[in-house]
């Protein structure tokens, strides 16, 4: 029997057994169809090539594994990269055809209870193991790609992140008065930038007796606080039922007494509960939202509620009374750092966010108005 074709056996097999295939179950069966007419080598060979293409994410597990890798994105068979924080590196990594990227992908995405074939050719899902898979087939893309990210407890202080560069010159000082003051504030910036390992380590601050209720896409959030109640979205199964939206964690969230509300990242229709809860006794919430600038932010909450059926008036009558603060991050050649401190503040009918403190030591027309929100005083 050939390698290939004892592939095909064990693959066939493992389709008609329930769950995710272990490493351990494949080497069996590759052992037993094999029935010993393959010398050692090449059964060591079939286990190892039948182990990356039937178990765990195949060939690029061991990716996966080294140190810092935030992010495996396949992007061709022969286009494969990591991201270990300082920017994209191709690898080595090579599948034979587009072929095995997609089979990979299918496996993946059922082994998670998710449907993707040519009728639903994308998913997004949280796998067991701590990642997120994204993957689109061919021909909706030029070939299937796939994207997966390590989503990695951020469990880091502020003092750890200090001594990382990530909070230059008074931004440490300034973020604890923030906690401290019970202000309400979002965390900005692109992806990959830190937003959420700075927000865990800021609920890291909160005074141990308060209530800290986070509603998160997938759990990344860890804060080192005695009182977190965790809550995670769920997307629909293979039938289309059962999703749970961070909309409707939100909304259950507001009936479990929190003393602090944490959306781990505003995207959606959540954003009108969110402002609407800040608006209602629930200081100190918090979030994270993808922005370029500190800026853009009201543009951004402003696309965000359309999805909550909010105007523009509504959506920045409640961001000026909900938000205080946007703490923006941005990454580069250094590594990641927050580069600025913005006051959210009314500007006629419009809310504006101006800066309040600058890691590059630029004007900063709100830096009064900051320090006063930080000293717990109305600015």
């Amino acid at each position: 029997m050939s390698p290939p074709e004892l592939l095909d056996r064990v693959r066939s097999r493992l389709a008609l057994e329930p769950g995710r295939p272990t490493r351990a179950a494949v080497a069996a069966l590759v052992r037993e169809e094999s029935g010993g007419l393959l010398g050692d080598d090449a059964v060591l060979r079939a286990v190892r090539d039948a182990v990356d293409e039937l178990a765990g994410a195949g060939p690029l597990e061991p990716l996966l594994r080294l140190p810092g890798v935030t992010d495996v994105l396949v992007a061709a068979p022969d286009r494969v990269w990591i991201d270990r924080g300082s920017g994209l590196e191709l690898t080595d990594v090579r599948f034979a055809d587009d072929e095995a990227v997609r089979r990979l992908a299918v496996r993946m995405a059922a082994g998670a209870g998710r449907r993707l074939d040519d009728a639903a050719p994308w998913v997004d899902v949280g796998l067991p193991e701590g990642i997120r898979l994204h993957a689109v087939l061919a021909p909706v893309a030029a070939s299937t790609c796939l994207s997966l990210r390590v989503l990695r407890r951020c469990s880091r202080s502020l003092a750890d992140l200090a001594a990382l560069g990530t909070l230059p010159g008074a931004s440490e000082e300034l973020l604890r008065g923030l906690v401290h003051a019970r202000r309400a504030f979002l965390v900005t910036g692109g992806t990959g930038s830190g937003k959420t390992t700075v927000l865990s380590a800021l609920l890291g601050e909160v005074d141990p007796a308060e209530r800290v209720v986070t509603c998160e896409d997938a759990p990344e959030l860890a804060p080192a606080h005695p009182h977190v109640v965790a809550l995670v979205a769920r997307p629909p199964n293979v039938e289309g039922v059962g999703q749970v939206t961070l909309r409707d964690l939100v909304r259950q969230a507001l009936r479990m007494r929190p003393d602090r509300l944490v959306v781990g990242e505003v995207r959606g229709a959540e954003v009108g509960d969110l402002l609407a809860a800040l608006n209602t006794g629930h200081e100190g919430g918090c979030g994270t939202l993808h922005a370029n600038r500190p800026a853009e932010v009201p543009a951004r909450l402003e696309a965000l509620a359309v999805h909550a059926g909010l105007d523009r008036a509504a959506v920045h009558s409640q961001a000026a009374a909900a938000l205080d603060v946007v703490v923006h991050l941005r990454r580069g050649p250094g590594g990641r750092r927050v580069e600025e401190l913005g006051v959210v503040q009314r500007s006629g009918d419009l809310v504006v966010v101006e800066p309040g403190w600058r890691a590059d030591g630029g004007p900063c027309p709100a830096g009064d108005r900051l320090r006063a929100l930080v000293a717990g005083s109305s600015p």
